[in-house]
């Protein structure tokens, strides 16, 4: 038996064993802890738009911000406070809005009682500016990386990464957006009014009680699908539209749940760029789907519809209602053309890595391995393109599908099962869904040094080992 057999042979029985004590201790969780409320019932709120962090450096060449994360107390439910966590604030973080080129310093205070990391999810810096289980800031602490800002206009976020314990406290509200700007997309006269035609949605799925606090449940299979959205942190909101075209930025920041977006009227509207930013033409649709980590910008039309409501919906649940006007106004059409994306060269002929991704219940493993913060699984050449097999086989024991997230680089997606990708996913990506008997090719360069994860965003999967670690020298 080869090696890499008997790895797999011996996960297997671990992960059985694995789903037989995790039912057991299922079980005994709902005989010990007061279940759910129920959905929650909110109407009528104005939706929260985050605020924007405030840059204590008055240069236009470089960047200076002070985070804070720190306990919190949040009404989510008829006044009721639930225990939470945020970023200078009690749930969810401010907008960072960078600027291709310049310099950024990232002040990050640590005032909770517990260990935490902040990862720049889709930023391309070096390893040790990632943020990533390595990065830890102890209770008290702080950690200030610097790094230049070397990539193109995006919508990126923020999260915790630390090993074990990154699912509880992004459930509990550490999360929050990260906008680069740059000259290209300055010029494309896309909406850019922050707030007003231009919106930031974190639309992730929660549980409360009864009174009113977070109710984050976990069973053999993963985290239990939360029954009630939360977008920016509110419940049954709404936007008034004032401009025929608006654009919705929109992360999936969920632990564990794919959304698929929709209008409520079947409008069409076009997508103009996923994780790693713009692509090269806008792409009508009536639908997309994003899993945890990924990211979209859309922009919807509102000619002809001044006075009526439109929903946003994720499957056939209420994201947000969305009021035009009487009055809307005029603020230009999307471009025929956005961007020109560079291309990495001809895949042929590159050095091939292969990623099996392995699940069963809530533990995982890729290539047989569980994560283990002294081991260096890949080594990778600086600035030399690579082609990525990730393939998730079938199996009775498989948990379904998988978010594969890379992290300091933004890479194309060459191919899904042999087909060439769809409009939707041929811009730069830094997270790839992979279902269930999928392999996906993918195209990659890192230009940055440093150790780098690679994992499963099924943020209890990534908490309970799937995932490893890249050396790029």
């Amino acid at each position: 038996m080869s090696p890499k057999r008997a790895g797999l042979g011996l996960y297997a029985a671990l992960a059985a064993s694995v789903i037989i004590f995790g039912a057991i201790a299922y079980v005994l969780f709902l005989n010990f802890f007061p279940g759910t409320g129920g959905p929650a019932v909110e109407t009528g709120n104005r939706l929260k738009i985050p605020a924007v962090l405030h840059d204590y450096d008055p240069s236009p060449d470089s960047a200076l911000y002070e985070i804070v994360v720190e306990k919190g107390k949040t009404a989510f439910i008829d006044g009721k406070e639930a225990d939470t966590l945020g970023y200078n604030g009690t749930y969810l973080g401010p907008v960072i809005r960078l600027r291709r080129g310049e310099t950024v310093e990232m002040n990050v205070a640590n005032e909770l009682t517990e260990f935490t990391t902040v990862h720049w999810h889709g930023l391309i810096v070096d390893g040790e500016d990632d943020g990533g289980p390595h990065h830890g800031i102890q209770p008290g602490e702080r950690w200030a990386p610097v790094f230049t800002v070397d990539q193109g206009a995006a919508t990126l976020w923020y999260h915790p990464h630390l090993m074990g314990n990154t699912s509880d406290q992004v459930y509990y509200g550490l999360a929050g957006l990260v906008y680069i700007d740059d000259e290209v997309s300055d010029s494309l006269g896309l909406p850019d009014e922050y707030g007003v035609d231009d919106i930031p949605l974190i639309v992730q799925d929660r549980s409360f009680r009864s009174d009113g606090s977070l109710d984050y449940r976990v069973n053999m299979m993963g985290v239990i699908p939360g029954d009630t959205l939360l977008v920016n942190g509110g419940i049954g909101q709404f936007f008034d539209v004032t401009t025929e075209r608006l654009r919705i930025r929109i992360l999936n920041g969920s632990n564990s749940e794919n959304f698929t977006f929709s209008m409520s009227d079947g409008s069409i509207f076009h997508m103009i760029a996923s994780d790693g930013g713009l692509l090269e033409e806008p792409y009508g649709t009536d639908g997309i789907t994003l899993s945890p980590g990924e990211r979209a910008e859309i922009v919807a039309d509102f000619s002809g519809k001044a006075g009526k409501t439109v929903n946003l919906l994720a499957g056939n649940r209420n994201v947000l209602e969305l009021r035009a006007a009487s009055d809307i106004r005029d603020n230009g059409a999307v471009p025929e053309r956005l961007v020109e994306i560079e291309e990495m060269g001809s895949p042929t002929g590159l050095k091939v890595r292969y990623f099996e991704l392995q699940s069963m219940g809530i533990s995982g493993a890729i290539n047989g391995k569980t994560f283990d913060m002294e081991r260096i699984d890949e080594k990778v050449r600086l600035n030399e393109p690579e082609v990525w097999i990730v393939t998730n086989p079938p199996g009775m024991m498989q948990s379904g599908g998988h978010p594969f997230h890379v992290h300091g680089v933004q890479f194309r997606i060459l191919s899904r099962d042999g087909k060439l990708p769809g409009p939707a996913e041929r811009g730069y990506k830094d997270t790839v869904f992979v279902n269930t008997g999928e392999e996906v090719r993918i195209l990659i360069r890192f230009s940055k040094v440093g150790v780098f994860m690679y994992h499963c965003h099924i943020l209890e999967h990534e908490d309970n080992g799937m995932m490893g670690q890249i050396l790029v020298e």
